[in-house]
């Protein structure tokens, strides 16, 4: 397939809720596979459709060692979270050059549609579960910085699309 570019923030396609996923054709498979070698090429652990310009409920999430765990995911939703927060380090390619820390649960239960078009419930804990919580954000019209104060979420803008405009990324 290919890798596709990342569209830009604040690109609207960034901050509208998806659409949901009726059925699992070879189109859904087709984005999905470009989603996976467009996030393994960023290097990334985690993308949603609508970073690259698709508002359509599609995740795909890959926090395992050397690609091999690969999981892509339709209409994902939060069933259960753990009461147990964990902190770690997000960015996102449509905001490139910058990174903050956020608490999230360490673990949660999601339900999403499969490539086969079954239903699933997975449990996802660590890297994985912070992966998997930042893609339903964005699929929602959620960017990692809307969960900061507003001083700091503007910080990150201004300090990225300076580097974008020296042409420093």
């Amino acid at each position: 397939m290919a890798v596709r570019p990342f569209i830009p923030y604040p690109d609207k396609r960034l901050s509208v809720v998806c659409d949901p996923v009726e059925a699992i054709t070879d189109v859904e498979r087709g984005i999905w596979k470009d989603m996976f070698d467009s996030m393994y090429d960023m290097p990334g652990v985690g993308l949603a459709a609508c970073q690259i310009g698709i508002t359509r409920a599609l995740a795909v999430v890959d926090a395992g060692d050397g690609h091999a765990e690969p999981v892509a995911m339709a209409n994902p939703v939060i069933l259960h979270a753990s009461g147990v927060m964990r902190e770690h380090q997000e960015g996102s390619p449509n905001l490139p050059g910058v990174w903050a820390n956020l608490k999230r649960p360490r673990a949660v239960t999601v339900a999403f549609m499969d490539e086969n078009g079954e239903a699933v419930e997975r449990d996802f804990v660590g890297l994985w579960a912070t992966s998997v919580q930042h893609q339903i954000d964005h699929l929602q019209g959620k960017m990692f910085f809307d969960r900061l104060s507003a001083t700091k979420r503007k910080m990150l803008i201004t300090k990225s699309q300076k580097l974008v405009k020296k042409g420093l990324l």
